[in-house]
C-alpha cells in the first residue's frame, strides 16, 4: 500500500516549492530548498525549477497564495507544450489532506511534500525485516489523515477526488463514504499489526543488548550525510554502506571496536533531518534505542556545510526529545578537506561568519567552548584519525571504570 516511489520512475523531474515567512528568511528558504533538492536527487528526480513566495503564513487551502498557484500551473503547461514533462511538485513542508488535494485539482501532477519524500527515500533504503516494517508503519499513519485523496476509486465517486463543496461533497456520501471507513478500517488494522511485530522485534534487540557484556556502548550521532558510516568503516574496519545521498544508512549497525585491547560496541544510527517527520521518530523508536542505550555520543558535524550549526541544533533538539540531552558526548567535525572559507579585507569590519572565518579560527573557537570534547578530522582523507581513536579510548576507558569499577579483568587487562 506504499504510496510514492520514485525510483520507479526513470529521471522524473521536479518543481520545489517554499515559503519565505517572518520566522523563515529569504537564505533560510534557499537552504530549505537546497535541501529539498538534494531529497529529491537521491530519491531519483531532477529539479529544473523552484517558486518561492513572501507571505506571513502557508494558505490553509493551497499552502501558496492563488496567484502563485497560477503561476506555477503555467510552467507547467508551458514545459508540457515544450515536451518537457514535469513530474511532480513538491513542497518544502507538509501538506494537509486538504492543501493536497486543491493543489492536485489546479496543477493535475503528483503533489509530494517533504514528509512523503523522506518516507519515500526511506522505503528505498530500507534493507533489513525492522527497517521495512518501521518505514510501513510511518507511510500507514502518514496515509490514514490522507485517505481522502489517496484511494483513486473514490475519484469515481461524483465529486472526483473530493474538491470540497457544493456536489463535490454530495457525491461523497453513501456507497463512497462506506467504502472510506472500510479502508480506514483496514489502515488501522495494519497500524495494530505493525506496532505488534515492533514491540516483538524491540523485545529480540532488548534481549541481544542485555546478552552484549560489560562493554560501553559508544553511539555515531548526526545530521543525515555527515560521514557517520565512512567513520564506522574506518574505525572499525567494518563494510557500512556509506554514500552521497541523504539517508545512505537506516538501520543501525553494532560492531565490537578494540582499541589498545580496550573493547567497545560502536553503534552507526539513522541520520537526523530538519522537519524530520514525527510518525518516523516514532515508527523508529527501536533503532533510536541504540542511541538512548549508549554510554557516550559521538556528534558528528560536516563543517563544510555552509549551515553546519543550525545541523547541530536540530541534532541536539532531536536528541533532547529522545531524554538524551545529558548523555556523555563529544563532537567530530568531520570533512575538513572539503572547507573553504574568503579571506576577509583588512578594513572589513562586518562580523565574521562560516564563509569568510579560517578553519584554524573555527577551530580555536569550538575548542575554547568544547576543551577536549572537540575534533577536527577527515575520515575521508583519513586525517586525524589517530587523535580520534586516542580521545575514544581515554574518554571510553574512563566510563568503563564509572560503570564497571569492580571488572578485575580489565583493571588487570588494561593497567
Amino acid at each position: 500500500m506504499k504510496e510514492f516511489v520514485i525510483s520507479e520512475a526513470k529521471a522524473e523531474t521536479a518543481v520545489l516549492v517554499g515559503l519565505i515567512t517572518k520566522e523563515q528568511d529569504e537564505a533560510k528558504t534557499k537552504e530549505y530548498l537546497d535541501e529539498l533538492e538534494f531529497l529529491a536527487d537521491t530519491a531519483g528526480a531532477v529539479t529544473v525549477k523552484r517558486f518561492t513566495q513572501k507571505v506571513n503564513g502557508p494558505s490553509s487551502i493551497t499552502y501558496v497564495g492563488s496567484g502563485k498557484l497560477e503561476e506555477i500551473r503555467q510552467y507547467i503547461e508551458a514545459e508540457e507544450d515544450a515536451e518537457r514533462e514535469v513530474g511532480m511538485v513538491i513542497f518544502d513542508d507538509e501538506l494537509s489532506a486538504k492543501q493536497m488535494r486543491n493543489i492536485e485539482k489546479e496543477l493535475k501532477v503528483k503533489i509530494l511534500d517533504r514528509t512523503s519524500l523522506i518516507l519515500d527515500i526511506f522505503a528505498m533504503r530500507a534493507q533489513t525485516a525492522e527497517a521495512k516494517t518501521q518505514v510501513e508503519l510511518a507511510q500507514h499513519r502518514y496515509m490514514l489523515p490522507r485517505l481522502q485523496r489517496l484511494w483513486t476509486h473514490l475519484e469515481r465517486q461524483g465529486g472526483g477526488s473530493g474538491s470540497g463543496g457544493g456536489k463535490g461533497s454530495v457525491g461523497l456520501r453513501g456507497p463512497g463514504e462506506t467504502q472510506l471507513e472500510m479502508d480506514r478500517r483496514i489502515i488501522l488494522q495494519r497500524i495494530t499489526l505493525l506496532k505488534q511485530r515492533l514491540e516483538e522485534i524491540d523485545r529480540q534487540k532488548t534481549t541481544q543488548r542485555k546478552n552484549r557484556g560489560r562493554m560501553i556502548r559508544v553511539a555515531l550521532v548526526g545530521y543525515t550525510n555527515v560521514g557517520k558510516s565512512t567513520m564506522m568503516n574506518l574505525l572499525a574496519k567494518s563494510d557500512v554502506f556509506a554514500e552521497n545521498k541523504l539517508f545512505a544508512t537506516l538501520d543501525t549497525t553494532v560492531r565490537k571496536m578494540v582499541i589498545d585491547n580496550l573493547p567497545f560496541l560502536l553503534a552507526d544510527t539513522v541520520g537526523f533531518i530538519r522537519k524530520l517527520p514525527t510518525d518516523l521518530v516514532d515508527s523508529f523508536k527501536s533503532t533510536l534505542d541504540e542511541v538512548r542505550e549508549a554510554d557516550l555520543l559521538v556528534h558528528v558535524v560536516d563543517i563544510s556545510h555552509p549551515d553546519f550549526e543550525e545541523q547541530i541544533s536540530v541534532v541536539n533538539k532531536t536528541l533532547a526529545e529522545l531524554g538524551c540531552a545529558d548523555k556523555p558526548s563529544m563532537i567530530v567535525f568531520n570533512k575538513i578537506d572539503a572547507y573553504t572559507w574568503v579571506e576577509k579585507e583588512e578594513d572589513d569590519l562586518t562580523p565574521p561568519t562560516r564563509e569568510n572565518i579560517s578553519l584554524e579560527e573555527l577551530k580555536r573557537t569550538w575548542m575554547a567552548k568544547m576543551a577536549d570534547n572537540c575534533l577536527f578530522i577527515s575520515a575521508r582523507e583519513k586525517q586525524n584519525i589517530d587523535e580520534l581513536r586516542d580521545i575514544l579510548y581515554k574518554r571510553v576507558r574512563e566510563l568503563h571504570v564509572q560503570k564497571y569499577p569492580y571488572n578485575d579483568f580489565l583493571y588487570q587487562e588494561y593497567e
